[in-house]
């Protein structure tokens, strides 16, 4: 049996979108917690215990505060090393969404890990990023420096 062109192109569109939507939808059951959080001096309180949660931990947070244009992405690594990361896509300053350990910019695709970095354009430049302490039971993001 042959495939004519206009049935292979109606088959090949459906499967593409079939794959995105899955993809689209295991995305949205990523949980994401988003808190606000406050600003003493030039340094962002966060809580240890806002990683928590039912069973374990959440991997991240989102953190906004009013004095802030864009939230922080805040990522555990281990009980003492987190990465602040500024939610502002480098490519054209949208704001970018995370989806696990990923940050998207739906504006234009551009993708970075939970470093940073750039894994797929059109962005070059790597996110902006915070210094952070872990004093006893908070997590202090110094907005200071960059």
């Amino acid at each position: 049996m042959t495939m004519h062109r206009k049935d292979f192109i109606k088959t090949c569109g459906l499967a593409c979108l079939g794959a995105t939507s899955v993809g689209m939808l295991l995305q949205s059951c990523v949980a994401t917690k988003n808190i606000t959080a406050p600003i003493d001096g030039d340094q962002l309180v966060i809580s240890k215990a806002d990683f928590a949660k039912n069973k374990g931990h959440y991997n991240y947070i989102v953190v906004s505060n009013t004095r802030l244009q864009y939230p922080i992405a805040l990522f555990r690594f281990s009980e003492e090393n987190y990465t602040a990361l500024y939610l502002q896509c480098t490519h054209q300053g949208n704001e970018l969404n995370a989806y696990g350990d990923k940050l998207v910019c739906s504006a234009h695709g551009s993708e970075f890990d939970n470093k940073g970095k750039v894994t797929n354009g059109p962005a070059t430049e790597a996110l902006r990023s915070f210094p952070v302490k872990v004093l006893q039971e908070n997590i202090h993001v110094s907005l200071s420096a960059a």
